[in-house]
């Protein structure tokens, strides 16, 4: 969000205040909300059980890799060309495996993230709808938006309970 849209809100924001006096305003830190709840907590704990054997997998690689490239270092002077070639283009080899296996990992976690998202926004879009009509908000801000607000006005702890209470 740029600086003339926050200061544009801001002014809408003021003089909207200025009209009601009543005005009641909230902030909210979306994506702690999300990730502090409890269905968070249990994708993350499965995610990691889930990804374990490839995540030890993946450092096993950077590992020998490392090991590969400090024998190449510290022993270079004393093996021959033909060593140093085979040293080096297995260093390469690993430094590869590396690559495709990290890649990997990280493509399967972004798309379990990204699954617990899509199943997470509708809920996380009724707890605000609650909040906001339990609490009479007039305006409901994401908390990055605020250079400076009262932490009264911070609703994010709130949303949290209310995504607990949404089994």
């Amino acid at each position: 969000m740029n600086f003339k849209t926050i200061s544009i809100g801001l002014i809408v924001l003021l003089s909207a205040f200025s009209a009601s006096a009543e005005m009641k305003i909230g902030l909210l830190d979306v994506r702690t909300a999300l990730f502090a709840s409890e269905s968070a907590k249990a994708f993350t704990e499965e995610t990691v059980g889930q990804f374990k054997q490839q995540d030890l997998e993946v450092r096993a690689v950077g590992e020998e890799g490392q090991k590969l490239e400090m024998r190449l270092k510290n022993d270079a002077a004393i093996m021959s060309d033909s060593e140093r070639q085979k040293l080096a283009s297995d260093l390469e080899a690993k430094i590869q495996e590396y690559k495709y296996l990290k890649s990997k990992l990280d493509n399967a976690l972004a798309e379990k993230r990204q699954e617990f998202l899509s199943v997470s926004k509708p809920r996380l879009d009724k707890a605000i709808n609650d909040l906001v009509e339990q609490e009479g908000l007039n305006l409901l801000m994401p908390r990055e938006a605020a250079l400076y607000a009262d932490e009264a006005l911070d609703y994010t702890e709130k949303v949290v309970d209310k995504l607990n209470a949404l089994k």
